[in-house]
């Protein structure tokens, strides 16, 4: 037991190698896997090849921002103080944050390869059972899963360790130590900033290719979804990797380096005495999320089904469920054996048993937003159903159906943070708050296994349209993609979740960093930042959603010309032109996803150097509510309509008359889904990215401006003056005596 207190620190970057370990094992058993026929083959290598492709060209201009950011940060990094008052940072955070960026970027490249290599085997693999084309889908999820928590846990801890060492730290309370947290601020700044541009990227290409093969082959043309006669399809393919996997990887690669740190940054500010140096609080996140990793792997030994009749969903239930239950019993031993008795935050006194009962808060919450989320998208339904119905009125009807099922999805989850947050607060203060979302994305690595399991079937059933393989392959494809499409939806519930958690973990450890004790939202210049950061989602989603408009006209267009042009493509005479489709794709993600990009990391540095830490505070409130509000909405929003469309495959029953694809009724929900499609896939899922990056780019600045704060408070000083004014009568008595009292404040 000695051995384990003197080295824990060093067993946390073992537990992230140990994911990367079982990380490789898992992909080369897909690797080794029945890539089927050759036409397969080549189908699978157009995906690959046009992912890879957006990858280098989304590389190429990301690289030029990360050199120009950690010039910056070098730079500040160099100023020791600002008029008298000592900064700790270093040079240093440039590093920092290169690694987190190179981090992120390759977290989503694990997940993408992981994918391109499984849809194909998966589809080889429904052509003799559900149960392996199951097993085959969910290790290629597994492999994402555990490549994102495990480079999360070694970049994050071995980083830590570098830093002790290089900043010779002696003590928690030290400026080494300080110096060391502000740091590693940099890794963490790096691995959202990639994952916005990743996201929103990722996204735009996603979805103009998916619009654009839905309104042109679906609707006017009439043919599937995937068919190989489609000029988008392969683009449409491609999104689902670079959007929904390698961009859910960046995603969620950022969120879980984010809470950890800021349960970090906050468990430095307590004093206690234990077996680990005073760092206990600072050491948990990162041992909960390490051993969250183990218990994700043994999660995934529960997924597994018996036969065609199973039930897909309730398996990633079983397996997802176990992970949450261990760590949640876990946990208990490891709060009880490393923190003290009694912990004060700020003022707020807590006990070892508290900080355990914020964890299970969030495991909790986490869990709730996933089944309200998957009530609100699942197929048969009542909220899925209900735009099933009115979608026999014609597409307006659907729309406004849509709309509804995606607001009223908002109430049930903002009541769930809402308590969460009271709760964890209540147990154990801010350093609760932070930890409970630290313990929410314990099992990030089975979630993102479950969620990345979704695209994959997709593209699997993709391959088996497009190579025209027997109905039953196509069906066993339809029953994963159906559980994939609320899967996904599921993900980015627990996604925003979590960032609303981690943002208001990152807001605390702001507000202490900038040297502010509350914000004021009665002051006029914090209500006004108040009121312009519940802007900037709507602007931020308007941008996306524009970006995808747009591009999805040039797909139009395109898709539409190669119909008219190129004699023979309906009747399987003549092979498309997929590449220009992915060309069109490519470049319009690549141009459109530097003005959000530009938004969310400019945005704050303008308002905390400009007004003060205050009013960013209250900017980032109004992000945070606004953004957590919208992110719920479109993608909730966006998975009803998709789940709705799909729901007509199997055939629905409206006003007792059973309806199928291409009837009045579906393509008004085809239409529902075209709209849906950016909610759920672009904008959407990057509110989450939108809230925590700006908290970081604002903790990361907090030193800088906190000097502002100080020589702007408003200190006063008071003059006091007595006048006595004495009249005398020519005999030299007094007939008047006045006394004057003067009080000036005066602000300096």
């Amino acid at each position: 037991m000695d051995f384990l207190q003197n080295n824990l620190i060093y067993c946390i970057p073992a537990l992230g190698l140990v994911g990367i370990i079982v990380m490789l094992i898992k992909s080369a058993w897909v690797s080794k896997q029945d890539a089927g026929e050759k036409n397969m083959q080549e189908l699978a290598g157009y995906i690959a090849d046009g992912a890879m492709a957006f990858l280098k060209a989304e590389w190429r201009v990301l690289s030029i921002f990360a050199v120009f950011t950690a010039a910056l940060l070098a730079y500040s990094g160099t100023v020791t103080e600002i008029k008298g008052i000592p900064l700790h940072s270093s040079w240093i955070i440039s590093i920092s944050f290169i690694i987190g960026a190179v981090f992120s970027a390759t977290a989503g490249y694990i997940g993408m390869k992981a994918a391109t290599k499984a849809n194909v085997r998966t589809t080889q693999a429904a052509r003799t059972s559900l149960k392996q084309a199951l097993k085959v889908s969910f290790t290629g999820g597994t492999v994402m899963g555990l490549g994102v928590a495990g480079l999360a846990v070694l970049g994050l801890g071995g980083l830590f360790i570098v830093f002790l060492k290089h900043f010779n730290v002696v003590s928690v309370n030290s400026t080494e130590m300080k110096t060391a947290i502000e740091v590693l601020t940099g890794f963490s700044l790096g691995a959202e900033s990639i994952a916005l541009f990743a996201r929103v990227g990722g996204g735009i290409y996603t979805k103009a290719a998916d619009v654009g093969a839905d309104l042109v082959g679906k609707v006017e043309a009439g043919i599937p979804e995937d068919d190989v006669r489609n000029p988008a399809t392969i683009a449409d393919n491609v999104g689902d990797n670079v959007g929904d996997v390698a961009g859910m990887g960046a995603d969620l690669f950022g969120s879980y380096v984010a809470t950890i740190l800021a349960t970090m940054v906050l468990g430095q500010e307590i004093n206690v005495t234990d077996n680990f140096g005073g760092m206990s609080p600072i050491l948990l996140p990162m041992v909960i999320c390490g051993l969250g990793i183990i218990f994700s792997i043994i999660g995934t030994w529960f997924v597994t089904i018996k036969d065609e009749k199973s039930n897909v969903q309730n398996a990633l239930n079983l397996g997802n469920w176990s992970s949450i239950v261990i760590t949640a019993v876990a946990s208990f031993f490891i709060v009880k054996w490393m923190l003290p008795e009694t912990l004060n935050l700020r003022g707020y006194e807590f006990s070892s048993i508290n900080v355990f009962y914020a964890i299970i808060v969030g495991l909790v919450v986490g869990t709730i937003m996933s089944v309200v989320t998957e009530y609100f998208t699942a197929m048969g339904k009542k909220p899925v159903n209900s735009i099933i119905q009115q979608s026999s009125t014609g597409h307006a009807t659907n729309i406004i159906a849509g709309l509804s099922v995606g607001m009223k999805s908002t109430v049930v989850p903002i009541l769930v943070l809402a308590g969460g947050i009271m709760a964890s607060y209540h147990f154990a203060g801010l350093y609760g708050v932070a930890i409970a979302a630290a313990g929410m994305m314990a099992t990030t690595a089975m979630q993102l296994a479950i969620d990345a399991f979704g695209p994959i079937a997709d593209n699997a059933g993709g391959i088996a349209e497009m190579s025209q393989l027997p109905p039953e392959v196509r069906e066993r494809t339809d029953n994963l993609d159906a559980v994939g499409n609320t899967t996904a939806a599921t993900g980015k519930g627990f996604a925003i979740a979590s960032a609303a958690l981690t943002s208001l973990a990152l807001f605390a450890a702001f507000v202490g960093i900038a040297g502010i004790s509350a914000i004021d939202i009665y002051k006029a210049p914090v209500l006004a930042g108040l009121f312009v950061g519940g802007m900037i989602p709507f602007i931020f989603s308007a941008l996306c959603i524009q970006a995808v408009g747009k591009a999805a006209m040039d797909m139009v267009q395109e898709v539409r010309r190669q119909f008219r042009e190129i004699p023979g493509i309906m009747e399987y005479k003549a092979k498309p032109e997929y590449e220009k489709c992915v060309a069109i794709s490519t470049k319009a993600s690549i141009r459109e996803m530097l003005m959000p990009g530009a938004i969310a990391l400019i945005t704050p540095v303008i308002v905390g150097f400009t007004f003060g830490p205050e009013v960013l505070g209250g900017l980032l409130a109004g992000v945070t509510v606004t953004g957590v509000l919208m992110g719920i909405f479109q993608s909730n929003a966006g998975g009803a309509w998709d789940n709705a469309k799909k729901s007509f495959e199997q055939g629905v029953i409206i006003n007792g008359e059973t309806h199928y694809k291409k009837s009045e009724p579906h393509k008004a929900s085809v239409t529902g889904d075209t709209v849906g499609d950016p909610f759920k896939d672009t904008s959407g899922p990057s509110m989450n990215i939108l809230i925590k990056l700006m908290s970081i780019v604002s903790l990361v600045i907090a030193p800088y401006i906190a000097v502002k704060a100080i020589a702007g408070e408003h200190r006063t000083e008071v003059r006091k003056e007595i006048r006595i004014e004495q009249k005398t009568d020519s005999a030299g008595h007094t007939i008047t005596d006045t006394i004057t009292n003067t009080t000036d404040t005066l602000q300096r």
